[in-house]
């Protein structure tokens, strides 16, 4: 796939244009549908897939008080679109200036001009230009103005709920990660460095790393069934996000608990799939009372993770 970090480096040197726009927070099981549709019509037409996105997310430019996290990282998202087999993305970079175009504008200056759009394929809740003031119905118009096709993709659902990045958000960050999961169609995953921690948890018998997450959206504080991935290597787990209440002045982090694993994790980089919610984090009188949780922890994840 090729990756064109500015509309300047798109010099037309893809063919015939089948484009989707959007910022493809999470690239959930919606976006997996209109990426497939791109992918089908190019293949159909001989042209070629290509996704418009934008780099940083338009809210963290336009209303930063909303303190949007985001799902994946610029990179993840990028991983994701290639492994659908999309043919190029362009990374626009999002300012003040570029929201403040003109629907028109934009689509016969970017869409028409640099990009040579042939067909347009959004979903159903797609805005674009100054103040979300082209809707659906008129970029329909500019494509019969311009010569160029537009079709909505209609909204998935998974138990009659919309699948959406903001749904899929409010999941997460209530630690319903396995309801994530299926609007993701994948479990949602933290990767990040594993550095040196108070050293506590192998003196309880759980050797845990500690991990520094790049990532913005954090799951809500608890236990969680994890699968932990260390290179080629895959492991079942536990994983702890909070303040670990049981210990005075313990900062926020990420611990995990590998199962039959046993070495030196430091420095080495760990990816965390969150399964499954266990328990909410809590304290405990005594370190006995923390061990007999944390052994019925891992029998609890064990079980959970053996019927996935």
């Amino acid at each position: 796939m090729k990756i064109y970090k500015e509309l300047k480096d798109f010099r037309g040197e893809l063919k015939k244009p089948i484009l989707t726009i959007g910022n493809f927070d999470g690239v959930h099981l919606g976006h997996q549908t209109i990426l497939k549709k791109i992918v089908s019509r190019a293949k159909e037409t001989g042209g070629s897939s290509v996704v418009l996105t934008f780099e940083p997310h338009p809210v963290k430019v336009i209303a930063p008080h909303k303190d949007i996290r985001l799902i994946t990282s610029c990179e993840e998202r990028t991983n994701l679109i290639d492994a659908a087999g999309v043919d190029a993305v362009i990374c626009v970079n999002f300012t003040k200036g570029f929201a403040r175009q003109h629907p028109e504008d934009f689509t016969r200056d970017i869409l028409l001009d640099k990009i040579g759009v042939s067909e347009i394929y959004v979903g159903h809740d797609y805005a674009f230009g100054r103040g979300r003031e082209g809707t659906i119905e008129y970029l329909k118009e500019l494509g019969k103005k311009y010569n160029f096709h537009v079709d909505v993709i209609e909204p998935v659902t998974v138990n009659g709920a919309i699948v959406s990045s903001s749904s899929t958000r409010k999941l997460i960050t209530e630690g319903s990660v396995d309801k994530a999961a299926k609007f993701l169609g994948r479990y949602y995953t933290l990767s990040g460095m594993v550095v040196k921690g108070a050293g506590r948890g192998k003196g309880l018998g759980f050797p845990t790393a500690n991990i520094e997450p790049p990532a913005e959206l954090i799951p809500e504080d608890g236990v969680y069934a994890v699968i932990v991935k260390k290179g080629n290597n895959t492991y079942n787990g536990v994983a702890n996000i909070g303040n670990k209440p049981t210990f005075k002045n313990e900062r926020f982090g990420l611990e995990a608990y590998l199962f039959d694993f046993n070495g030196d994790l430091y420095n080495e980089r760990l990816e965390i799939s969150f399964v499954k919610k266990i328990r909410d984090e809590m304290a405990f009188k005594n370190t006995d009372a923390l061990i007999t949780q944390m052994k019925k922890d891992v029998q609890i994840a064990g079980k959970i993770l053996k019927e996935k």
